[in-house]
């Protein structure tokens, strides 16, 4: 995971999750304290019933939301993970890990290989999709591939539980409530009760998405009335193509270009005075925003030879640092930030968009 990891954009798709089992200690601990854990389910229960007046605002009747929170229990493990992930903010200093590692990691021979199967089998689906939305198939096939190891691996956690649990727990109520009271709404509007799996922070089906983005953005892709973005992948890719247009992605500009830094290029008179609102270790990393046409004038080289118009703006990132790949970034890599905000996430998906392409 890199340092330059946080918080993700508008719709708050929120991490890069976790699937590894809790720590062994937290498991000993929760075992060494039955009373506290007792106590906690009883304030947990009185927490869950507290919210039905919240629920029955958003159109829940009586019978969804005692049928969706018959059994919920406060789950220590939600928690155990939650904080493990959590762990230290970094400060200023910290240095930025090295991306080339995971790059080897995520943008791999078992993942490539993988994207252009599923991309070759879905391809007339895929087409049509793209047409729809203006997203480029080998970008959505990247995410799907990056979120789920291509339907894979999508969690087995009970969400409603273990949302409610993250919201009884308190530390970010704001973002875990809404997202409980919204898989109350989705089974309301007919989204089957035994579906709600996924991953311990509340993110479900093949593109990851919190109930929240689910209820706003996901789209029926097969025509059946129903967008199961987990168990039909036309309705998942459907659903990246809607999420990725919705987050101002450009049809017919690239993600962006890796090139290669002039000699004695001078950053310092290229850097951004913009002060990012979020994401900031993110955002900090970037030049000016300059056209491409400026950038080639300027002596830098696209290193496959291929650039895109001449007008499209785009702003530099070194991942690595100075002499090593660069990369000029268009504002589709924004979109894909909005997905994700990680520069190592948002740049494997291009990568692996790419070598998808090839």
């Amino acid at each position: 995971m890199g340092w330059d990891m946080t918080d993700a954009g508008r719709f708050r798709i929120k991490h890069i999750f976790r699937f590894a089992g809790v720590i062994a200690s937290a498991w000993a601990m929760a075992a060494s304290a039955p009373v506290h854990a007792q106590s906690a389910d009883a304030g947990f229960d009185a927490y869950v019933q507290s919210l039905w007046p919240k629920a029955q605002a958003r159109g829940v009747s009586r019978a969804t939301f005692d049928r969706v929170t018959a059994g919920l229990r406060y789950n220590a493990r939600v928690v155990a993970l939650d904080r493990d992930n959590l762990g230290a903010p970094p400060s200023p200093d910290t240095p930025i890990p090295a991306f080339a590692p995971y790059k080897a990691k995520h943008v791999d021979a078992a993942r490539i290989n993988g994207g252009r199967r599923v991309h070759d089998r879905l391809l007339p689906l895929l087409s049509r999709i793209e047409q729809r939305t203006g997203v480029p198939t080998s970008i959505m096939i990247a995410i799907y591939g990056h979120e789920t190891a291509y339907g894979a691996v999508t969690g087995n956690f009970d969400l409603p539980e273990a949302l409610a649990t993250l919201a009884y727990e308190g530390r970010r109520r704001t973002l875990f409530e809404p997202e409980f009271l919204a898989t109350l709404e989705m089974v309301q509007k007919g989204v089957p009760r035994d579906v709600l799996k996924g991953s311990w922070a509340g993110a479900f089906g093949y593109p990851q998405f919190l109930p929240s983005v689910y209820l706003q953005v996901a789209e029926d892709g097969d025509g059946d009335g129903v967008a199961r973005i987990w168990s039909s992948e036309a309705d998942a890719i459907e659903s990246i193509g809607a999420y990725l247009r919705r987050a101002g992605w450009r049809a017919g500009q690239p993600w962006g270009v890796a090139v290669r830094v002039p000699d004695g290029y001078n950053r310092a008179a290229m850097a951004s005075r913009l002060q990012p609102t979020r994401c900031s270790r993110v955002f900090a990393r970037y030049s000016r925003w300059r056209s491409m046409a400026e950038w080639r004038a300027d002596g830098f080289q696209s290193l496959d030879g291929r650039w895109p118009d001449g007008q499209v703006q785009a702003t530099l990132l070194e991942p690595d640092g100075p002499g090593k790949t660069a990369y000029l970034l268009t504002g589709n890599y924004r979109a894909i930030l909005d997905y994700n905000c990680s520069n190592f996430y948002a740049l494997s998906v291009g990568l692996l968009a790419d070598e998808i392409d090839r």
